[in-house]
């Protein structure tokens, strides 16, 4: 019994030993001192339990070199904070493991480098380790910014060799520290981004940028869910000189390689990018798109290459070009392969050019070189989706080699070719209504605010409204923001401006949950609502005014919105339209053009590229309400979908009580 006993005592001071060690104090003041040059980790002590302040110690001492050294068990640490003019090597089999329970911060990182410079991340047989799944319950709120490394506006970073596993965000986020200052000099080589939360790595902004050998795989949790993502958030920022060369993107929630561009505009630096020898195997989304803006003077600049690169199973577009005008980013793919891509969207090709809506050039400036396209389905094999009406693919030249029941044709892309595999969408036109120029006054003033609302329509992206009031009267207006998906939530922005264009009401909406927005009216007039919701969605809950959704420079964004919605037809009005459009791949609306005695005009199930639903009367109208039903598709998701009325004002109502008539 006493022998037990003794050996019980025995283990336990081992596990003490093993779970603590002391520090090498002589050391560590020669590394102060600056005798010793480098050092190991464990110098500053081991704690198995908590090793934040040992190794962030380690890390702040200024040693020019540290090793962090393999003790038999991982480093059990909260976030850590790197430091300038450093090279730090991780050995073999060493784990750097995120403490359970601590990260409750919503930006808290494994490793991060704030505006710093001249560090050296040596980590082959070394592993970065995080815990994605427990930060999607409580105690944790939902956030996609803990990532395994973040770099900040640093310089002259490289990092080579490491396992990146399960982050609650990024395995590598590349953004700003200081605003406008740009990552430069980045090197990430020989990395393997795995199981991450939102993408394998996001790059916000970076000149000079190499990304080479690196593995992107098997991301899922919150969107975009990408291998890479290219998003920049402003115009100051940029994506100069930056390289990706023998990467691999597989099994992603959604794109493989993602560049999503409408923040930069034609005033950012032009962008520079070139992809060799990658690979994108099995994206749910896709594998390559490129996204930027589309109006006059308005979209980015610059050049990209794509050579020997290869795009295969993707249940998305093979490769997706949208919203480039010809005069933006001059494209080259050289050498690539698309093979069996769009599965999931069978009407289109595997090769899709296109634009969003508010485009008003044609999408173009694309080049393709002896690429290949093998598609076992009977399509063509690419195909332009028009969100708007009229537009088409433009400067699109090369050749494509078609694969397809062992037949093998090389195809000159020339503008007949192109006129047959993407026809322009020929739509009726309409003038446009200037509500500039127009005053409005309600059909029924006095009517129950109840009316008002449309609590049931959801918003996304820009939510832009007009509500009437006259001058001295209390306004008050309640907003909700709304989860979309997985997206992180963040405080909505919603803006009132006058008649005379000065703002009267500014409020930042808390995600979830309701928020008023109040003000008296200054003077009687129209009052411009705008909210932010971003990715998620906003609703109106509540309006002690008439209230009417406005599409007088964008089209309506909705998201899944069902019911009715009415607008105004002019006096004198012979003819007009409702440009309607779902997200093009895969998801669309059902709507219904409705006379004022609510008879179906014209009616379209479907509708995932743009229509137009438009109505010729017999009569000039006596100035009347006409409504837009809208349902669920029969034959394909519900999601995203844009509403525009063409020659009558661009205004819809939640009800004929709140529709709004020029004066």
């Amino acid at each position: 019994m006493r022998t037990t006993t003794a050996w019980a005592l025995l283990l336990g001071i081992a596990a003490l030993v093993s779970a603590w060690s002391e520090v090498n104090q002589q050391a560590v003041d020669d590394v102060a001192s600056g005798k010793l040059k480098e050092a190991k980790a464990s110098w500053w002590g081991f704690d198995a339990i908590d090793a934040t302040a040992c190794l962030q110690a380690a890390l702040d001492s200024g040693v020019p070199k540290l090793t962090v050294d393999n003790v038999g068990q991982p480093w059990v640490v909260e976030p850590i904070q790197l430091a300038s003019n450093q090279e730090i090597l991780f050995e073999k089999g060493v784990e750097i493991a995120a403490k359970q329970g601590a990260f409750l911060g919503g930006n808290d990182s494994l490793f991060s480098a704030r505006n710093k410079e001249n560090i050296t991340i040596r980590g082959y047989g070394a592993t970065w380790r995080m815990h994605r799944d427990d930060y999607a319950a409580p105690p944790y709120k939902k956030a996609e910014w803990r990532h395994s490394l973040q770099l900040m506006s640093s310089t002259n970073v490289q990092v080579f060799g490491l396992h990146l596993l399960e982050s609650g965000g990024d395995g590598v986020y590349l953004g700003t520290g200081k605003q406008w200052v740009t990552n430069k000099d980045i090197v990430l080589k020989d990395l393997i981004c795995d199981r991450q939360y939102r993408q394998g790595i996001s790059v916000i902004t970076a000149e000079n940028l190499l990304i080479e050998n690196v593995v992107m795989r098997d991301t899922a949790g919150t969107a975009p869910q990408a291998g890479i993502d290219f998003e920049p958030n402003h115009p100051e920022e940029r994506l100069v000189n930056v390289t990706m060369r023998n990467c691999v993107s597989e099994n992603n929630g959604s794109w493989g390689y993602v560049l999503y561009l409408p923040p930069l505009s034609a005033a950012t630096e032009p962008v520079s990018l070139r992809f060799e020898n990658c690979k994108a195997i099995g994206n749910t989304g896709g594998s390559f798109g490129l996204v930027t803006d589309n109006t006059v003077d308005e979209a980015v600049k610059g050049t990209m290459e794509v050579v020997n690169c290869q795009f295969e199973g993707s249940k998305g577009p093979g490769i997706l070009v949208t919203n480039n005008p010809p005069t933006g980013i001059r494209t080259r793919f050289e050498n690539c392969t698309v093979s069996e891509c769009n599965t999931g969207s069978p009407a289109a090709g595997p090769i899709v050019l296109g634009n969003r809506a508010g485009a008003d050039q044609d999408t173009g400036g694309v080049e393709f070189k002896d690429c290949v396209v093998l598609d076992s389905l009977k399509r063509a094999p690419m195909s332009f989706l028009d969100m708007v009406g009229g537009l088409k693919a433009s400067e699109v030249t090369g050749n494509l080699i078609l694969e397809q029941d062992g037949q093998r044709t090389d195809v000159k892309l020339t503008e007949e070719v192109l006129k047959e595999w993407m026809p322009v969408l020929a739509l009726k036109s309409f003038p446009k209504y200037d509500l500039a120029t127009a005053s409005f006054v309600p059909v029924a003033p006095n009517a129950d605010p109840s009316r008002y609302a449309m609590p049931a329509l959801g918003l996304r992206t820009v939510a832009n409204a007009v509500l009437y009031a006259a001058g001295g009267e209390t306004v008050r207006l309640a907003v909700r923001q709304v989860q979309v998906g997985k997206y992180a939530g963040t405080v909505m922005p919603v803006v009132v401006t006058g008649p005379e264009g000065a703002e009267v009401a500014e409020v930042e909406a808390p995600f979830e949950g309701d928020t008023t927005v109040e003000f008296t009216a200054p003077t009687t007039g129209l009052y411009r609502v705008k909210a932010t919701p971003a990715a998620n969605q906003m609703r109106f809950v509540t309006s002690s005014h008439p209230l009417s959704l406005s599409a007088g420079k964008q089209s309506v964004h909705f998201i899944s919105a069902t019911g009715e919605v009415f607008l105004y037809v002019p006096k004198g009005t012979t003819e007009f339209g409702i440009r309607v459009s779902g997200e093009g791949l895969g998801e669309g609306v059902k709507a219904a053009l409705c006379d004022p005695a609510g008879t179906v005009v014209e009616e379209k199930d479907n509708i995932a590229q743009t229509y137009v639903l438009s109505a010729t009367l017999d009569a000039p109208s006596p100035g009347e309400i006409w409504s837009l039903r809208l349902a669920r598709p029969s034959g394909m998701a519900m999601e995203d979908f844009y509403v525009t009325p063409l020659g009558v004002p661009p205004l819809l109502a939640p009800s004929k009580e709140a529709v709004l008539k020029p004066e």
